[in-house]
């Protein structure tokens, strides 16, 4: 009951603890990645992966949460990568949004910015794509889904958080702490967002459980110790996001819930969730505590696709593991993959 208070307590204390330390300084370092691929296309926002192996047929572009992490998280590591899984599962042509750190001069790019440079990522590769969101790329993906529905085949949201009205500890949090909390964050970093200093103030150390867990695996082999290595080097890298972004997520998204409610304008026009008709998959962590499976499934009730074209699941995972976790990859990628597959007919018959 009394969590509201507590999360607002501890955003304060985090705001005063900003103005009495200096700014942490980022590495430069990049991690590699784990599969090979070409840059396609170059923005101010992303760099566009081409992880195709061939470049004829349908093409799949995941959408990688931009939000303090890099985009990895959708390629970590052999039997925990998003794209390898789907490679293995029979999609040859895939692309990954790989986000840029917010340099000053992106301090007022905007959901906007983002929305126009993922649809130009689009037009590079040849629409309609299949769409698969990852945590916050769902949101971004379905506001791109509603807003251009001719241009995406099919949709997948992993872990996406939409209808905010579900609570979950994040969503808490964002509306519970002052708004000059969220101000003074980006003031504090020039206008832009500090990635290095977000991760330590909301965000504790992951420990060799933690890590664990999101993996899906025992740690204790030398695999598994080259593993916790490549993780800690992965949360380490962050990304700082701009000032203009983050505070409409802050307030447009997470405090407002605007998508949910129809109340979001994206690039000029008021989006309606029911304009997306194509079929749709969901997938949920029965023990992600960041996106809980309620919110997670309950946009198959938002969207205008026929109940008999949504599919959803739920795993017994945490909120990373859905993208990095080894049981993840091994019972539902290949599922989503086979649905990328499939011809609506057939998708149809097993869904009645």
């Amino acid at each position: 009951m009394l969590w509201p208070f507590a999360a607002a307590r501890l955003a304060m204390d985090a705001c005063f603890w900003w103005l009495e330390r200096g700014p942490v300084a980022q590495g430069e370092r990049e991690l590699d990645w784990t599969t090979p691929g070409a840059l396609a296309l170059e923005l101010a926002t992303m760099r566009l992966r081409d992880c195709s192996r061939t470049q004829s047929g349908q093409p799949a572009l995941i959408c990688a949460p931009y939000a303090l992490h890099r985009a990895q998280i959708a390629d970590f590591a052999p039997g925990h990568s998003v794209v390898q899984s789907l490679q293995q599962g029979g999609i040859d042509r895939v692309y990954l949004t790989d986000w840029r750190s917010a340099s000053p001069e992106m301090r007022y790019l905007s959901i906007d910015t983002y929305l126009g440079d993922l649809n130009l990522a689009v037009e590079e590769i040849g629409a309609p794509v299949d769409l698969i969101g990852l945590c916050q790329g769902g949101w971004l993906s379905l506001l791109y889904a509603a807003r251009f529905p001719a241009k995406v085949r099919r949709l997948v949201l992993v872990g996406a958080p939409v209808d905010l009205s579900i609570d979950s500890r994040l969503s808490q949090l964002a509306r519970s702490a002052p708004g000059m909390v969220y101000d003074q964050l980006v003031a504090r970093g020039g206008g832009n967002v500090n990635g290095e200093e977000m991760l330590h103030v909301w965000s504790k150390a992951p420990s060799r459980d933690d890590i664990a867990t999101a993996l899906q695996r025992d740690l204790s082999d030398e695999e598994g110790a080259v593993l916790l290595a490549r993780f800690d080097r992965w949360n380490s890298e962050t990304l700082n996001l701009p000032g203009t972004y983050y505070l409409q997520i802050v307030n447009w998204i997470f405090r407002e819930n605007r998508i949910a409610s129809g109340n979001f304008t994206a690039l000029g026009r008021v989006i309606d969730l029911k304009d997306i008709k194509a079929p749709v998959f969901l997938l949920a962590g029965l023990d992600d505590e960041v996106v809980p499976a309620a919110q997670a499934l309950a946009t198959a009730g938002l969207i205008g696709t026929p109940p008999a074209f949504v599919a959803a699941a739920s795993e017994p995972s945490d909120h990373l593991g859905l993208f990095m976790g080894a049981r993840t990859h091994v019972h539902a990628w290949p599922r989503i993959a086979e649905w990328l597959r499939d011809d609506l007919t057939s998708v149809l018959a097993r869904s009645a």
